[in-house]
C-alpha cells in the first residue's frame, strides 16, 4: 500500500485521542440510534450513499455488536482480531473479512501499528458485482446470496489473499477513491468490486467460513468451477493440489454431494461441451473430440454412443433435422 496512505491512517483521530486520554469504552452515540448495540447505516452512510469507508478505531475494545449493513474489513498493516461466535478470527495485513448484515462480533483492541479500513456497504451496492460474476461459479451461490440475507445467522467470509497482487491493487484503488470522495465514481467503485469478486472466485481455496457445511459447499463449488474452467485438462490430482485437500477426502465429499465421482462429473462436462460444438458449429467430429480434451477418438466414440445411443455424426444430423437434444 502507498506509504502516503499508511501515514495518513497512522494519524490519531479525535475519537482515538479521547481513548488515549482515558476513555475506556466506545462512544455508542457515534454508531447506534437505539438501546441495542447495532451500528446503524444511517449513522455511517450519508443519504443516498451505498458504500463508505472509515479507518478502524484503534486502542479500544468493541463489545459484541452487529450492523445494518455489510461490513468489509481490510487490514493494511498489522492485524485485527475479531471474535465471531466462539471463534477467534485474526485478519492480517492484506486479508479481507466480509461480515454479513446482523452478524454479531466483537473486536479486540488494536495497537498503534494495526491499521485497517472498514467498508460499510448496503446490499444494493453488490448488484453490479453480482452481474459481473454470473450465476455458475464458486461465489455466486454463496457470497452474493449470503450478503443479501437479513438474518441473524452470523455468516462471515475470511479471504487470506495477501499474496495476490491484483486483489491488493483493487482494494487500494477503492480505498483511495472512497476516501477522496471522487465525484461520479459510484459505477467505477461498483465495477471495481465486481473485478474483486471475480478474482475471489479464483481464490476460493483461500477462504475460511464460520459454518463447516458451508466450507464443504465451498469446496464443492470450487471443484465444479474447476471442471467448468479446465475440463480439457482437468485432473483430480491437480484439483486436490489447488484446494490443498487429500484426494480421498475430496473424492468422498464430491461423491456424497453430487452422486457422481470426479471422473463422472468431468465426463458429463466434456460430453456437454461436445454436444454444444456439434450443434452450434460445423467443426469436423475429430476436431470436436480434440477440443473437449480427448486424445483417443475411439474412446470418445464409445463413450458418446453409450450415453446417446448414436454416433456423434448421427447426433449432429438428427439435431439439424429436429433441433432437439436428447438427454
Amino acid at each position: 500500500m502507498q506509504q502516503k496512505l499508511l501515514d495518513q491512517m497512522k494519524e490519531i483521530t479525535e475519537e482515538e485521542q479521547k481513548i488515549l486520554e482515558g476513555r475506556t469504552q466506545v462512544e455508542r452515540e457515534r454508531y447506534v440510534m437505539g438501546e441495542e448495540f447495532t451500528i446503524d447505516s444511517r449513522k455511517m452512510l450519508e443519504q443516498g450513499q451505498l458504500i463508505a469507508v472509515r479507518k478502524h478505531t484503534r486502542f479500544v475494545h468493541f463489545p459484541s455488536h452487529r450492523h445494518t449493513y455489510v461490513e468489509v474489513i481490510y487490514v493494511c498493516q498489522g492485524k485485527v482480531v475479531n471474535i465471531i461466535g466462539d471463534k477467534e478470527v485474526v485478519v492480517r495485513a492484506g486479508e479481507i473479512l466480509f461480515l454479513n448484515q446482523y452478524t454479531h462480533h466483537e473486536i479486540l483492541p488494536s495497537g498503534e501499528d494495526d491499521l485497517a479500513i472498514n467498508f460499510m456497504v448496503l446490499p444494493e451496492f453488490f448488484d453490479v458485482a453480482s452481474k459481473m460474476i454470473g450465476k455458475d461459479n464458486v461465489m455466486a451461490d454463496f457470497l452474493v446470496n449470503i450478503l443479501r440475507q437479513n438474518q441473524d445467522k452470523g455468516e462471515y467470509l475470511h479471504f487470506k489473499v495477501a499474496g495476490i497482487l491484483q486483489i491488493q491493487n483493487l482494494m487500494e484503488n477503492m480505498i483511495v477513491s472512497l476516501i477522496n470522495r471522487e465525484k461520479r465514481n459510484d459505477l467505477i467503485n461498483q465495477t471495481t468490486m465486481g473485478l474483486l469478486f471475480m478474482h475471489l472466485v479464483d481464490s476460493a481455496q483461500y477462504i475460511e467460513m464460520r459454518v463447516p457445511n458451508h466450507y464443504d459447499n465451498m469446496l464443492l463449488m470450487s471443484s465444479l468451477n474447476y471442471i467448468e474452467q479446465h475440463y480439457r485438462t482437468a485432473s483430480l490430482t491437480e484439483l486436490c493440489s489447488l484446494l490443498h485437500q487429500p484426494m480421498h477426502a475430496l473424492s468422498k465429499m464430491i461423491k456424497a454431494q453430487t452422486g457422481y465421482n470426479f471422473t463422472e462429473l468431468l465426463l458429463r462436462k466434456r460430453l456437454s461441451k461436445a454436444i454444444q460444438l456439434l450443434c452450434d458449429t460445423d467443426l469436423p467430429v475429430n476436431d470436436v473430440i480434440a477440443a473437449v480434451g480427448y486424445e483417443n477418438a475411439s474412446y470418445f466414440h464409445r463413450t458418446f454412443k453409450e450415453r446417446y445411443h448414436m454416433t456423434p455424426r448421427a447426433f449432429r444430423e438428427m439435431y439439424k433435422r429436429e433441433q432437439i437434444v436428447p438427454m
